[in-house]
């Protein structure tokens, strides 16, 4: 039997699927006399499905209510009978409708029933006019209309920021120069929001250049056009609000003024690309221009972005975190082999290794992060991924700035002795940071005892104290094993010097000097070992006593100071003689055993009335 295309007059019988339904499609034409039906027949399936749509609290849900709403009122009007009929589905179908098991069962009763199937499934219409059926298929009309949302947005608009009760603000300008203005006085009542959410949703399903990115029970991330829109509402939210923005301008790369030499780095070299930027200041602009940079000379170019919301041109593949895992991500870009990828805002730990992963296999990358400063954006590595891998991610970091390009950065890595330390045999993998422009070494990456540094080069006076922080920390620490009178003095990057009691200084320096030795070569730092005199013990006593309360209490002694030293190291003396470093515990707590043999000492003083002192 040959498939019926029909027209749409005199139909004697009609059955509509979901699609047509949801966007509201049969009223509208049985409204304009488009299609004339004796009897319009509704699937309980097509309920069920609606229903559940509206238990995940989806707008396309309560859509498809009221176009059942409108066809029920139209039936008096127009002169035709509403039946329904079929078998309601299962959960399980329901779960799998969007496989085709809610649209297999409308189509049985309307084969069933020799009756017409109306759709705007191109699927759908396949299937049935393979099957010989009666069949009107609706193209849908491409017509993009003024959303009730652009109302709030001009020219100059960069996002608006809608929430009931309260009078729509936008932010206007342009990266790092804008205002937050009031847009109208009246205030956004809770039916008007839910009003214009409701247009957004229903738009973004019929629009080619729209979908919706993400929908939650409590959150809907939708891309209309140009518009990133996020709606939030209760009990995700405390009420319903729209956010949504809008690019104020569309750069290219030959907007940002960049330097010959700089524009040889991107065509010839850069690979391991960082954007780095506050929120606002034009990153995801900057990250546009050098997609279609690289896709109008060639190359194949795919972005990665949660959710999608770069501008770019037909050209360009944008892949969505959000509806993919990062290892889906990997194998897609491994196999389809492009030339640049632009990972947009990388935020956590998986983000970042992923975007490792795919620079080590050989693909172009540019990642967009947040950062305060361009150094930042490289810090955002140290942690999770190897310090002598970073080199081989990261080339070239681009830091914007009230959207143009405030520095440039390059990375390499060299064995050297870091800056400040002299000794040869110092020399370890260092990773130098310079500005590219002026080649003038910046800041210096590499491991220090066991914790990997970032050097600041540039000013000396922040790189010594930043050195000798740490070289303190590490020292005392390690003196401690062998004394805890031991008093640690920096004397520069190079040079430090260790107070111990008299008896303590043959034990610290161990036979033939082999402990100083082994501790030198470990710190990187030559030790002096001195006797413990008054002089120095003065020194140590300096610093502000801090008042506490005490208690003992079972087999612990409490110290209790003001919750403002939480997590600082404190001094303990008896009188003048120095005890122990502390570090204060949460809620301004020092907790100090009673067996031990500071603990014993800490008694003794108690009971004997010796003074107990804490000084920070």
């Amino acid at each position: 039997m040959a498939a019926k295309d029909v027209k749409a007059n005199a139909i004697e019988v009609l059955v509509p699927d979901t699609s047509v339904i949801i966007d509201g499609i049969v009223s509208k034409k049985i409204r304009h006399n488009e299609i004339s039906a004796s009897k319009i027949i509704i699937h309980e399936a097509v309920l069920a499905e609606l229903e559940h749509q509206i238990n995940l609290n989806k707008a396309v849900g309560f859509l498809g209510i009221e176009e059942v709403q409108k066809l029920k009122e139209l039936s008096d009007e127009k002169d035709f009978k509403i039946e329904f009929s079929g078998k309601r589905p299962s959960p399980v179908e329901i779960k799998y409708a969007s496989i085709g098991e809610i649209d297999s069962m409308i189509r049985d009763i309307a084969y069933e029933q020799d009756a017409t199937l109306i759709t705007a499934d191109k699927t759908q219409a396949k299937i049935a006019k393979a099957k010989g059926m009666k069949l009107i298929f609706v193209q849908m009309e491409k017509i993009i209309k003024t959303l009730k949302l652009e109302a709030f947005f001009d020219e100059t608009t960069m996002s608006v920021h809608l929430r009931e009760n309260m009078e729509p603000f936008a932010k206007k300008g342009m990266p790092g120069n804008w205002q937050f203005v009031k847009v109208r006085d009246s205030k956004l009542k809770k039916e008007e929001i839910q009003d214009i959410s409701r247009e957004i949703i229903e738009e973004a399903g019929m629009r080619a250049d729209s979908f919706i990115e993400i929908e939650r029970p409590g959150s809907t991330i939708v891309q209309i056009g140009v518009y990133r829109t996020v709606i939030t509402k209760p009990p995700f939210s405390d009420g319903w609000e729209i956010t949504s923005v809008k690019p104020v301008k569309r750069l290219s790369i030959g907007d940002y003024n960049m330097s010959e030499k700089l524009m040889q780095r991107i065509n010839e070299q850069a690979e391991g690309i960082l954007i780095a930027g506050a929120p606002g200041m034009g990153k995801s602009t900057f990250a546009q221009a050098l997609a279609e940079y690289y896709a109008n000379k060639g190359k194949i170019v795919k972005t990665i972005e949660a959710p999608r919301d770069l501008i770019l041109g037909e050209n360009i593949t944008q892949y969505s975190m959000s509806h993919g895992d990062a290892q889906e991500i990997h194998d897609v870009l491994l196999l389809s082999r492009p030339d640049y990828t632009l990972f947009d805002e990388m935020r956590n730990t998986n983000d970042f290794k992923l975007f490792a992963d795919l620079r080590l296999s050989g693909i172009g990358l540019a990642g967009v992060v947040h950062a305060t400063n361009p150094i930042d954006a490289i810090q955002r590595f140290v942690g999770r991924i190897e310090l002598g891998v970073i080199p081989h991610i990261i080339d070239t970091v681009f830091f914007i700035k009230n959207g143009f390009i405030d520095k440039v950065l390059s990375l390499q890595m060299v064995v050297k002795v870091p800056s400040g330390m002299i000794e040869a045999d110092l020399a370890r993998p260092v990773v130098v940071v310079t500005d590219f422009e002026t080649k003038k070494l910046e800041f210096e990456l590499y491991s220090y005892g066991e914790e990997t540094v970032v050097i600041p080069v540039g000013n000396e006076e922040q790189k010594k104290t930043s050195t000798q922080k740490i070289a303190e920390k590490t020292l005392q620490q390690e003196f401690y094993k062998f004394s805890k009178d031991a008093r640690v003095e920096i004397i520069d990057d190079h040079n430090c010097a260790v107070y111990v009691p008299e008896h303590m200084i043959a034990r610290m320096i161990g036979k033939e000097g082999s402990n100083i030795k082994a501790l030198e070569e470990k710190l990187g730092i030559h030790i002096d070992v001195r006797e413990l005199d008054e002089t120095s013990r003065k020194e140590e006593l300096k610093g502000d006593e801090i008042d506490f309360d005490s208690k003992v209490k079972n087999n612990s002694v409490l110290f209790y100071v003001d919750t403002r030293y939480e997590y600082k190291d404190v001094n303990l003396y008896i009188g003048d003689d120095y005890l122990l470093t502390v570090k204060v515990g949460k809620s301004g707590v020092i907790k100090i055993k009673k067996n031990n043999k500071i603990g014993k000492m800490l008694m003794d003083a108690v009971n004997s009335g010796d003074k107990v002192r804490l000084v920070v």
